[in-house]
């Protein structure tokens, strides 16, 4: 990687980028400064430096000509962006994801405002369930023409790929030897079995994580990198149930709040948050959490042991 390039892009990132698309993206990163100097000159930008990095994307703080402060992200994988961008400005109207200015899906880039604030988890304090019950009806209440709904991919196939994912983090971690490859393939069933009802099917966020809700103060909170499908509208609650909690009774009424306010039914949400425990157990064990009670927690949920709700 030159010097140039790591101006964008440190190990950690690359490391990142290798293991979501592969080794071909040594190649795509050589041209990156070519493409991040057309982009900065086709849409007036001053490259201000590198911004907090995802896993699919480089991401870089810039300025308009106009003086407003934005973020270019520019992904190997064209069509995510495209579809990033495409469900982003769908959900404009809600107010509560970043405006998108401008696209080339060729280049694999997006442009879009600036979001001042730091993300739900890096804060590390979990917010009400109201609140985060209330950010993603405002999301799945926006009105999506037929064209676009035909476009989304259905949340089975998401549903395949976080598992296939998880799988190969478990297999290939420490995390093979605490978190069963039953438990995981009991969680996938549920999941699928889930994902092909028929019941309060929406258009998703598909990874509404607290590392994609950004606290925007006054603004409120702002959700970021969707990766969009159609499918039950209580999926995307499943991460705030589970996040930092440490019982199941906390848990269950996350789940009571959370489904209350989406108009969801609760047990539904709950099947969802047991299906997918295992992979948030996986992640936990490979971070070295093995043995905390959040850990622990998910395990329980994981290996379907009974729990008064």
């Amino acid at each position: 990687m030159n010097d140039v390039t790591a101006r964008f892009v440190d190990d950690q990132q690359r490391r990142r980028l290798e293991r979501r698309f592969g080794s071909h993206v040594e190649e795509w990163l050589t041209g990156l400064p070519r493409v991040v100097e057309e982009l900065a000159s086709e849409w007036e930008l001053t490259v201000e430096g590198p911004a907090p990095h995802g896993r699919t994307s480089v991401v870089i703080c810039v300025l308009r000509s106009d003086g407003a402060l934005g973020v270019l992200k520019i992904s190997p994988d064209g069509g995510l962006a495209v579809s990033e961008a495409r469900m982003l400005r769908i959900w404009e109207s809600s107010g509560s994801v970043p405006v998108v200015w401008e696209v080339d899906g060729e280049r694999g880039a997006i442009l879009m405002e600036w979001i001042e604030g730091d993300t739900v988890a890096a804060g590390g304090v979990v917010p009400p369930m109201e609140v985060i019950g209330a950010l993603i009806g405002r999301l799945h209440a926006v009105e999506v023409p037929h064209r676009e709904l035909l476009e989304l991919r259905p949340l089975a196939s998401r549903v395949q790929f976080v598992f296939d994912l998880w799988n190969r983090e478990r297999n290939e971690g420490p995390a093979a030897e605490f978190v069963s490859a039953s438990s995981m393939h009991q969680g996938f069933c549920r999941a699928r079995d889930l994902a092909n009802g028929e019941v309060d099917v929406v258009p998703l966020h598909g990874d509404l994580h607290p590392g994609n809700v950004i606290d925007g103060g006054e603004r409120g909170l702002v959700a970021m990198d969707p990766r969009a499908c159609l499918g039950d509208g209580a999926v995307d609650a499943v991460d705030w149930a589970l996040w930092k909690a440490t019982n199941l009774p906390e848990v269950v009424h996350r789940v009571d709040v959370l489904s209350r306010v989406l108009g969801v039914d609760g047990d539904r949400m709950m099947e969802w948050v047991r299906a997918f425990a295992p992979c948030l157990a996986v992640a936990k064990a490979n971070r070295g959490h093995v043995g905390t009670e959040e850990f622990d927690m998910l395990i329980e949920l994981s290996e379907g042991l009974t729990f008064a709700i």
